[in-house]
């Protein structure tokens, strides 16, 4: 999922040659939705693992220190926060489109009504053709709109219900493309968050090899994203408090039970295996931490290049002020250094297939990977839902 509170000129994901600028809009609630934030730069003192210095009298504030280490994503609501957080980049979802279509008022909404009445989707003779066409340039349209109000990459969901089609995310994909490219939307502003299934790990080596950038949800499993960075994807998503809330209440996951006998927190632990994977192996792959539930959260993944944490608990951090000369908790957890505290066998090391990954994912993984699947399609089918009652719309 573009992303950051603290936007280093070398940010992967904020094109240098856009400038920052704010967004306001008087709507007031809308459903979840991921933006990225804009704040100003804290420059880190030299030796890496120390908090920033800071001029005599500044205001340091515990979220300047996190966002000196690691690029901070807000989790937060559509168009609230906006005052204190200004976003630099978004992602568009079925989520989001349900949410526009909920507010009395809001210049989405014709990008919206645009979608249902396209001419291509209206030709369509099945009504199920007809209504996925609908959501897929609804998709495009808003994500095209928000690509004109933040300066960095839009993140466009591709349904789930193509979790398992590697030619089908390939082709909506495409579609979503062409629809940016009427828009005059530049393909390095766009990701496309695909779900870590196989088919997705495949559909998204085969649109990295075309320089298409692409996005992996849903990886609760080392497998998962050794596969996402040997394929190339751009971005790989991983639910911390997901798994660790799945490891409090079941047990049987050889993956997690290792990391619980380390006495280990089984979500930082795959976060830090997998970070220390891509660096050892030299991948491009940037590695996203999600599901973050509390601050400490937050200080055990200084380092990581992306952390998507909800507003409360970003608030909580610039609230709090904080002395620059304290260490405690200002410590970078994850370095490309630390590769070297990883014996990585021979079966993690592999050139990873359809069959291998089955057999290594685990029963945490499979069960929240088919979880996170339902809950998405969920949210498509009541778009197409909402669609097919409000279409045609009226007064275009």
């Amino acid at each position: 999922m573009a992303l950051s509170i603290s936007a280093p000129a070398s940010s992967s994901l904020i094109p240098v040659s856009r400038q920052v600028g704010r967004w306001t809009s008087s709507a007031s609630s809308a459903k979840p939705a991921v933006f990225n934030l804009r704040r100003p730069v804290i420059v880190a003192r030299a030796g890496g693992g120390n908090a920033p210095s800071s001029p005599v009298d500044e205001v340091v504030t515990e979220l300047d220190v996190v966002s000196s280490f690691s690029e901070i994503v807000p989790d937060t609501v559509v168009f609230d926060d906006f005052e204190k957080f200004a976003p630099t980049a978004a992602t568009v979802s079925s989520s989001l489109l349900l949410g526009i279509v909920g507010l009395p008022d809001t210049k989405f909404k014709s990008a919206i009504d645009t979608a249902l009445v396209d001419g291509e989707c209206n030709a369509m003779e099945k009504p199920g053709d007809r209504m996925s066409c609908y959501l897929t340039k609804a998709l495009g349209n808003v994500g095209a709109e928000l690509s004109n109000q933040v300066p960095g990459r839009v993140s466009t969901e591709i349904d789930a219900r193509l979790a398992y089609d590697t030619q089908g995310i390939i082709q909506r994909v495409h579609e979503l493309l062409q629809i940016y490219n009427e828009h005059g939307v530049l393909s390095e502003r766009l990701l496309f968050k695909i779900p870590a299934t196989w088919q997705g790990i495949e559909a998204s080596r085969l649109l990295e090899s075309e320089g298409t950038q692409t996005h992996l949800t849903f990886v609760y499993s080392f497998a998962q994203a050794a596969a996402a960075a040997q394929a190339g994807a751009s971005v790989v998503q991983i639910f911390v408090g997901r798994i660790r809330d799945w490891a409090r209440n079941h047990s049987g996951d050889p993956e997690i039970d290792e990391a619980l006998k380390k006495g280990e927190d089984a979500g930082l632990a795959l976060v830090k295996k997998a970070y220390a994977y891509i660096h050892r192996n030299g991948y491009k792959t940037k590695l996203m931490a999600a599901a973050v539930r509390n601050k400490q959260d937050v200080f055990s993944l200084l380092g990581i290049d992306y952390i998507i944490a909800p507003v409360k608990i970003l608030q909580s951090l610039d609230e709090s002020v904080t002395d620059p000369d304290e260490k405690y908790g200002y410590v970078q957890r994850l370095t490309p250094s630390l590769d070297k505290m990883y014996n990585f066998t021979e079966e993690e090391l592999v050139k990873w297939d359809q069959l291998s990954l089955a057999a290594a994912m685990g029963p945490a993984a499979e069960e929240l990977l088919a979880s996170g699947l339902e809950g998405y399609a969920n949210q498509a089918r009541r778009v197409e839902e909402l669609f097919g009652k409000i279409w045609p719309p009226p007064n275009v």
